[in-house]
């Protein structure tokens, strides 16, 4: 059996941690059965947003005509645009891996790994042990239970990415932000899209007027089935059939392709963490205090597998307390104020803080301002008539308590809310800070300066 200082589960964030305890000179292992990097990297947030942009691209050219020029798309590469992101993230996970066989400090298991007792791993046919234990294995793709789906070849958001041949039509089962970005990338390239979702709104999680706007826009462009469930799927000729049940009809949905995005489940029943005294919820997510430590110990939890934040920016804040705690051996509490997030779909989305639904359930005196894109300069040349912001404050100390943006460029109009917010800073600081006329980024001052106290 092979006893290490230090081994870290998950070849994401985890390499934080890792590459940092090897620095120190501890005797490191990483288990990653799958390509460094994690699925940031390999399966998520860097090959998404390459192939997004070239739907954005598509949408621009689309919409060309409200500018005065006449452009139109007469033909899509589509192994193209999978491909290009795909060489890029496999180069950048074989640089990294060859880096960590270089490093004299660390060990690489590129398997699958068990517990099999406290701190003791299985590592293909090897056993090994650690003095202190990283887990950051994050999550994959939630299956539902409905009939047929296991019979079919359907994909998720790991196999889309990777898509050679473009689908004329795609089934989307799910309503969160994975299935409302990669709706957009097949949309926006010509795919004809429809959405199964079982709540009222698309994008649930978000703020209830952002939720709701993006659902009605996504109707004008896709077939939207809100509050239905899919009951029974199964292929014939080459073709998905999807039954799906709503309130009052019954609807079949016919496509070429069926892509399944309804969550994330943690991969701890694959470590079989109990086995080392890790505790879980009951959703399978290991539960950590405010140190990021678990149940055992000398070990400690981090990322989509901890399921706190979902975010890979997440994920990199933990790692550094992780890092501070295990390594340095020091005890700091996490502090997750002002955590972002944004969906990179069209319209775009970000959100930081509390919801309008947050403040209401809270019984929290809030004062709200809202304004639209279309009523500033930059919202009128670049002809965005849905955009708009909407922030809340304290209406006792005016701290802002949280924004949500709907629009173009929504994930960057976002970081000045996160800077205020971060620094513990007044909606004043915001008022009375000069903006550039006409950026993009008045109508987030315009937001603030609508606020009725």
């Amino acid at each position: 059996m092979q006893q290490f200082d230090l081994i870290v589960i998950g070849a994401g964030s985890g390499l934080n941690v890792s590459s940092a305890a090897a620095e120190h000179g501890m005797k490191v292992a990483i288990v990653e059965k799958g390509p460094m990097g994690g699925t940031c990297l390999n399966r998520g947030c860097i090959p998404s947003k390459i192939i997004i942009h070239s739907a954005d691209v598509a949408e621009e050219i689309k919409s060309s005509k409200l500018f005065g020029i006449n452009a139109k798309i007469s033909s899509v590469d589509f192994k193209k645009i999978t491909s290009r992101a795909s060489n890029i993230v496999d180069k950048d996970a074989r640089d990294i891996e060859e880096a960590i066989i270089e490093d004299k400090h660390t060990a690489l298991f590129k398997t699958e790994a068990k517990f099999i007792s406290e701190r003791t791993l299985k590592v293909g046919k090897q056993t090994i042990k650690g003095k202190k234990i990283v887990i950051a294995a994050g999550t994959r793709p939630l299956i539902p239970n409905i009939e047929g789906l296991s019979n079919v070849n359907y994909i998720t958001s790991d196999e889309a990415l990777r898509l050679k041949k473009q689908p004329k039509t795609l089934t989307i089962l799910g309503g969160g932000y994975i299935a409302a970005e990669l709706a957009h990338f097949f949309g926006a390239l010509g795919t004809k899209i429809n959405i199964v979702q079982r709540n009222k709104f698309l994008i649930p999680n978000e703020d209830g007027e952002i939720a709701q706007k993006f659902t009605e826009i996504f109707r004008k462009k896709y077939n939207v089935l809100t509050e239905f469930n899919a009951t029974k799927v199964s292929k014939k000729n080459g073709k998905f059939i999807v039954v799906a049940d709503g309130k009052k009809t019954k609807k079949k949905l016919i496509s070429d392709q069926l892509l399944v995005a309804a969550g994330r489940i943690p991969n701890t029943d694959i470590l079989d963490v109990k086995k080392t005294n890790v505790d879980t919820n009951e959703k399978g997510f290991i539960k950590t205090n405010g140190y990021l430590e678990t149940t055992a110990k000398n070990i400690w939890a981090f990322g989509d597998i901890a399921g706190k934040f979902l975010f890979k920016h997440s994920a990199n804040l933990e790692a550094n307390y992780v890092y501070t705690n295990a390594i340095l051996n020091k005890r700091i509490k996490v502090n997750y104020d002002a955590m972002p997030h944004a969906i990179f779909s069209s319209p775009q989305v970000a959100g930081v803080g509390l919801r309008e639904q947050d403040l209401m359930q809270k019984k929290i005196h809030y004062a709200a301002g809202r304004y639209s894109y279309i009523k500033s300069g930059m919202g009128i040349a670049l002809q965005d008539n849905e955009g708009f912001v909407k922030i809340f404050a304290d209406k006792k100390t005016r701290k802002i308590l949280g924004c949500h943006i709907l629009g173009s460029e929504a994930s960057t109009l976002i970081h000045e809310v996160i800077v205020a917010m971060k620094a513990g800073l007044a909606t004043d600081a915001i008022r009375s800070a000069v903006h550039i006329h006409p950026a993009l980024s008045e109508v987030v001052q315009r937001a603030v300066n609508s606020i009725e106290w």
